[in-house]
């Protein structure tokens, strides 16, 4: 067995350590809000059994770099406007991950801290896929 340098919620850790993350409670007073664009990373499927935050982007978690920065071939111009963007994922770990890597790209962004799963626990907002 591989004995790796980090583990992976070493990983999670040290990225939250350098990011904004949002509560579940602040982020739900924020969905109507149209200067904020929740970004959810989730896999396609997870938004289709799950729901989703109502007015979310998906971005899947492999294309964020890509699509946020202007000078790649996968720029999404979504990323663009002049938005607070807040990504998420279900419990909070890929969207810390993700962020901390956009943030280090020069893009300001912050997370969902608890994730998809906290925020229908609180009673947030879902749509469901028709």
């Amino acid at each position: 067995m591989t004995k790796l340098k980090m583990s992976s919620s070493d990983l999670v850790a040290k990225a939250r350590a350098q990011i904004e993350e949002i509560e579940t409670v602040d982020a739900i007073a924020l969905v109507e809000d149209p200067r904020v664009q929740f970004v959810d990373l989730r896999d396609i499927r997870e938004r289709q059994h799950s729901g989703f935050i109502p007015g979310s982007f998906h971005c899947p978690r492999g294309m964020a770099e890509f699509w946020v920065d202007p000078e790649s071939p996968y720029f999404k111009e979504i990323f663009a406007e002049d938005r607070r963007f807040i990504f998420h994922c279900a419990a909070g770990w890929r969207s810390a991950l993700t962020v901390a890597t956009l943030k280090e790209m020069g893009f300001e962004v912050a997370h969902l801290k608890d994730g998809f799963n906290d925020w229908v626990k609180q009673g947030g907002p879902v749509e469901e896929t028709t």
